[in-house]
């Protein structure tokens, strides 16, 4: 019998107009083939973009079950996952980004933490492993909650926890679609801290997070003209006194489900 898992994952695409675009999605489509298990569908949503729909329409997929489904509008991460997530159909969503990786095992570990766990479990993070654009290890992401210190229920996210340490990775993350729909999803009017105010409201919100103490996700850390390398060196540059305003935001923000307009205004 097949070894099927019930999941969507959601892969936003802005631009297939950047540096060595083919090469890393080509390797991040490979990591969803060679999974262990199968998977329900995939779900891309790239923007208008000419040359990227033209591209998607004839790239060869193998055997997996892609759905495109390209979002009207100003191109925007959160609202692109979001529409991708709307749009899918099974029980289980992870988002992808095009030039990170899954594990060939990861799906497959949280198949089998699901049998065991069951409804005890909203999501599963996975222990990210940061690489550089030379695919330098740089560092692991969401393992701290192991460390002793961090949090009461070893193994688990709590909104407690998020308050103190904020260096955690939704990307890669399994999620039941119910949830992320739920309390609202990643909202677009959080610049810089969205992932960051995204685990918030969902621990307020007493969704069940566990970390599988398995490497399950690469991810490409500050790769040129990506968001968060624009917020660093590109045209959003964001100064130190920003970066405390986003995180100042992202606290208050998180007790609202629904997406609100943010003016940001400098801290004196």
């Amino acid at each position: 019998m097949e070894n099927k898992f019930d999941i969507s994952v959601i892969l936003p695409i802005k631009s297939s107009k950047v540096k060595d675009f083919d090469t890393y999605f080509e390797k991040s489509i490979n990591s969803l083939r060679l999974q262990k298990v199968s998977l329900n569908e995939v779900i891309i949503v790239p923007t208008q973009e000419e040359s990227l729909n033209t591209l998607l329409k004839s790239y060869d997929f193998g055997d997996l079950n892609v759905k495109i489904v390209p979002f009207v509008g100003e191109p925007n991460f959160a609202s692109q996952v979001n529409f991708g997530v709307e749009n899918a159909t099974s029980k289980w969503i992870s988002i992808l980004e095009f030039d990170d990786e899954y594990a060939t095992i990861w799906f497959d570990n949280v198949k089998k933490y699901d049998e065991i766990y069951q409804d005890e479990v909203d999501a599963y993070l996975p222990i990210v492993v940061d690489v550089d654009n030379k695919g330098v290890f740089a560092g692991f992401t969401n393992e701290a909650t192991f460390a002793a210190g961090f949090t009461t229920e070893i193994g688990y996210l709590t909104n407690d926890m998020l308050h103190d340490y904020q260096n955690f990775q939704s990307s890669g993350m399994v999620m039941k679609r119910e949830q992320f729909l739920d309390f609202g999803g990643i909202k677009p009017s959080m610049k810089l801290t969205f992932v960051y105010e995204f685990l918030l409201r969902m621990t307020y919100n007493s969704v069940k997070i566990m970390t599988i103490p398995k490497m399950g996700y690469k991810h490409e850390n500050l790769r040129e003209g990506s968001i968060f390398w624009n917020y660093k060196f590109g045209e959003d540059k964001i100064v130190d006194d920003e970066v405390k305003f986003w995180l100042n935001t992202a606290k208050k923000e998180y007790f609202f489900n629904q997406d609100r307009s943010i003016k940001y205004e400098p801290i004196s």
